[in-house]
């Protein structure tokens, strides 16, 4: 591949009133070390080094908008102040390393209230462990967990606000970037997800009804965010299993979201099923973004597998792509950003302290 003297994989990208310094992102990924639903030192450290690594925009992981939305009891929330502080300071720490950094709303659906993966158990973590109830759109478990209570209208409802009011406190704490989880197989996804959502409502049935709640999500936390702050919706674009979602109903309802107030989707795939037929390999994802890039005419960001630089930059250039998000390589590396500018060649600002391994 040739490399252009500005790689685009460093090329900023204005995304209404924020310019993103490069494209090469840091997916959200949980850690799996909060209490009550507060971030910890862990969390400052861990997102903070991606900053001075030079990420481009760091994602933080998926957070609760709901004691209940949470995929396992360690996992970090947004429904109360104390949370709120506490990413506060995280932000005002990536924003002292010259980073930026978003946050990705969730609720967890039928796979909430999950053992964290290093814990000696599987499945629904119960009652008397610090566990609770779960819900769906249908009453339909997913395998291994707890069968779930079905939706009545006045818990979307609830759930609704509570995105709103996570965003508002998300902005408060200072982040630079909202995320919809509508993906891996959480709440969203299964309203979208013929094989989690058998509802005859409104939200059931017919494309458009099972992207409802999702959609309605979009548009109130675009009234929160207001005009300036950067709204995106991380979709799974396949259930790889007959009778799913599909990509070209990902790309429909990406138009949709757009629509609804989006600016950006992030392309993931899988979560329906326990176990999807994947054959990983190297950006194995990426296809995915392009389909959703295309069909629905948005801007994407690809995953899956991307571990160099040059492979992402051939993701960006072959059109694929407006951006990179990457995961396992920045756990590998917290400075990969760094380490992807120095092989493709490009100029990119370097902390001060790291300046030695700049040149040689």
């Amino acid at each position: 591949m040739t490399i252009l003297s500005t790689p685009r994989l460093f090329a900023p990208l204005d995304i209404r009133s924020l310019t993103v310094r490069n494209r090469l992102w840091v997916s959200p990924m949980c850690m799996y070390s909060a209490v009550d639903g507060v971030p910890q030192d862990w969390h400052r450290t861990h997102l903070a080094q991606f900053a001075s690594g030079g990420a481009g925009l760091i994602l933080a992981e998926a957070t609760g908008v709901v004691p209940e939305g949470r995929i396992s009891p360690r996992d970090t929330g947004i429904w109360n102040d104390e949370q709120r502080d506490a990413w506060a300071r995280i932000v005002d720490d990536v924003h002292e390393r010259g980073g930026l950094i978003g946050i990705q709303l969730a609720h967890a659906g039928r796979m909430a209230s999950t053992w964290w993966p290093w814990a000696d158990q599987r499945g629904t973590v119960p009652a008397s462990e610090g566990g609770w109830p779960t819900v769906a759109p249908s009453a339909i478990a997913f395998e291994w967990y707890a069968a779930p209570a079905a939706l009545d209208t006045a818990g979307i409802e609830r759930i609704v606000e509570a995105f709103a009011a996570a965003a508002r406190r998300a902005l408060d704490a200072g982040f630079d970037v909202l995320e919809v989880h509508g993906a891996h197989g959480y709440l969203l996804h299964e309203f979208l997800s013929p094989l989690a959502n058998v509802r005859d409502d409104e939200y059931g049935g017919p494309l458009a009804n099972r992207a409802r709640l999702l959609l309605r999500i979009v548009e109130r936390v675009r009234e929160v965010a207001g005009d300036a702050t950067p709204v995106f919706v991380r979709l799974s674009a396949t259930d790889y299993a007959d009778g799913g979602f599909t990509p070209e109903e990902a790309a429909e309802v990406a138009a949709w979201a757009m629509d609804a107030g989006a600016d950006l989707v992030d392309v993931s795939s899988g979560g329906i099923v326990a176990h999807p037929r994947i054959e990983y390999r190297p950006g194995f994802q990426v296809p995915f973004a392009r389909t959703v890039r295309a069909g629905g005419r948005v801007p994407t960001a690809a995953v899956g597998l991307i571990t160099t630089g040059a492979q992402a930059e051939e993701v960006l250039a072959s059109g694929a792509a407006d951006a990179i998000f990457a995961g396992r390589e920045w756990l590998r590396d917290p400075h990969f950003g760094l380490r992807a500018a120095h092989e493709l060649g490009a100029e990119v600002p370097w902390p001060p302290q790291y300046q030695r391994a700049h040149w040689r």
